[in-house]
């Protein structure tokens, strides 16, 4: 989780510089087709991709729906909302995977991780309204941002639904099901859009992000959330997006866009308390927490 928070914040930098380029549903149905081929040649290298993990496909279809929702809502936040906000945004998602987590696993939240869940969307608000208290008290939201917040409900509810679904299929073959599942949602849902998008035509920065997004932020990613959704209940697995505004920061710098203001950075440092305090619990309290759900 802690290399999925890395790779996850390059999208919001470079999504932002591309989001406006092209069609959202265009760019991620192409992003999941990419990303399925290269999972898929994953599976059946490994040997795993047998007859059985074909049982009810429409569990992909349901995992599939919810990263396609996911990811159209955030290009098209990443249109007018700030990557840090849009990243902030994101670590509201733990709260509400520990909703989801209990009313459909009955995934207990200890009052340790109930803090830590707390203060770290206190610090995505702080950055959310740029540490604005007048901004706040008036609820003054970017449209960007509200897009992307019901994307991070439907990430929120794919969370919990992984370890709902799975029976026993491996990582990778779980993951080539939901991508491959999102790949023709995606295409049907934006066959207009993927028609009219000049693709011979697309700035460099496009092709790069959907590279990114496809390789680095979709196939690797998936893999790795699935495979620490099989193994940690999903408050935990999310709460690693805590990491995720200072990642993305780095990314700004790095491409030059600058820093956000030394106040902002508040809210960052919150989220950063947050982690360490769900990893704390975790070391002193293993052995329940994970036999709770799994």
């Amino acid at each position: 989780m802690l290399a999925f928070s890395a790779l996850v914040a390059g999208s919001f930098s470079l999504g932002s510089m591309a989001a406006n380029e092209i069609a959202p549903a265009a760019i991620n149905a192409a992003r999941f087709a990419l990303a399925a081929v290269v999972i898929g040649i994953a599976a059946v290298l490994s040997g795993k991709l047998t007859r059985a993990a074909l049982d009810a496909p429409w569990r992909y279809a349901v995992l599939g729906g919810l990263f396609a929702i996911y990811f159209v809502m955030m290009f098209e936040g990443l249109k007018t909302a700030p990557p840090v906000s849009a990243a902030a945004v994101f670590t509201l998602t733990p709260v509400m995977a520990a909703g989801f987590g209990w009313l459909l696993m009955r995934q207990v939240t200890t009052p340790r991780m109930a803090l830590a869940l707390a203060i770290g969307a206190s610090g995505a608000l702080w950055v959310i309204f740029r540490a604005d208290l007048s901004a706040l008290l008036q609820f003054q939201i970017g449209v960007g941002e509200i897009l992307y917040f019901w994307g991070c409900v439907a990430h929120a509810v794919y969370t919990p639904m992984v370890r709902r679904l799975n029976r026993g299929e491996p990582a990778v073959v779980f993951t080539f099901g939901m991508l491959l599942a999102g790949c023709v949602i995606l295409t049907a849902w934006g066959w207009s859009d993927i028609r009219a998008t000049e693709w011979t035509a697309l700035p460099p920065i496009v092709w790069i992000t959907l590279v990114y997004v496809a390789l680095f932020a979709s196939a690797a990613t998936f893999v790795l959330l699935q495979f620490a959704t099989l193994h940690l209940p999903s408050a935990k697995v999310m709460a690693y997006t805590y990491l995720t505004p200072s990642w993305v920061i780095l990314w700004e710098m790095a491409l030059g866009n600058g820093a956000p203001r030394p106040v902002v950075l508040g809210g960052v440092v919150l989220t950063i308390l947050a982690l360490a305090l769900l990893l704390r619990d975790d070391e002193r309290a293993p052995a329940p927490t994970l036999g709770e759900s799994g």
